[in-house]
């Protein structure tokens, strides 16, 4: 079994990765969390980092890479991350989902992930985090990240909680591999 789950910040795709790695038992490859530690190795903030990888194209690509040589080589797996679903292109047997959620919902979200700074802030945060990887999937892969149209399953996770939303997805799953 592979599975790629994306979406945008704050739209859950880490939490319900986590939850479906459990449930089936399959090993997470998050590159979220590979960036995130990446800035937070350097000092630096995601947006900061952000920019500094629309400077170095090499921060991407490297990340890139590694997810592609996974999802092409390793069974049992979920990869998570923005691009996961275009990094299994031409693999067979991938099941591609893309979670989606409003923007202020979203921004909620990061904001009490984050715990840090004021609503407002953390919208225009987002907006040019966005903004920035947008333009670096578009330059590096002529991939626009608004087309869903590659996607097996897309679920708007402001209509299910974690728990529903992962419902929804095992039956999905389960009518497609067999449960397990």
């Amino acid at each position: 079994m592979r599975i790629t789950v994306s979406g945008l910040p704050g739209s859950g795709t880490t939490t319900l990765s986590r939850l479906l790695s459990e449930y089936y038992e399959l090993e997470l490859v998050s590159s979220g969390e590979i960036f995130r530690r990446m800035a937070k190795e350097r000092g630096m903030s995601l947006s900061e980092f952000g920019a500094m990888a629309e400077k170095d194209p090499s921060i991407d690509l490297d990340i890139d890479k590694n997810q592609k040589s996974i999802i092409h080589t390793q069974d049992n797996i979920i990869l998570e991350s923005r691009l996961a679903g275009h990094m299994a292109e031409g693999v067979p047997n991938v099941l591609k989902i893309w979670i989606k959620a409003p923007l202020l919902t979203r921004v909620r979200r990061i904001q009490r992930r984050e715990k840090s700074i004021s609503f407002d802030e953390e919208l225009e945060k987002t907006v040019e985090r966005e903004k920035s990887e947008a333009l670096r999937y578009k330059n590096y892969y002529g991939i626009d990240i608004t087309d869903l149209s590659i996607y097996d399953i897309v679920i708007d996770s402001e209509k299910w909680n974690q728990y529903q939303t992962i419902d929804i997805l095992r039956i999905a799953i389960d009518s497609i591999v067999g449960p397990e």
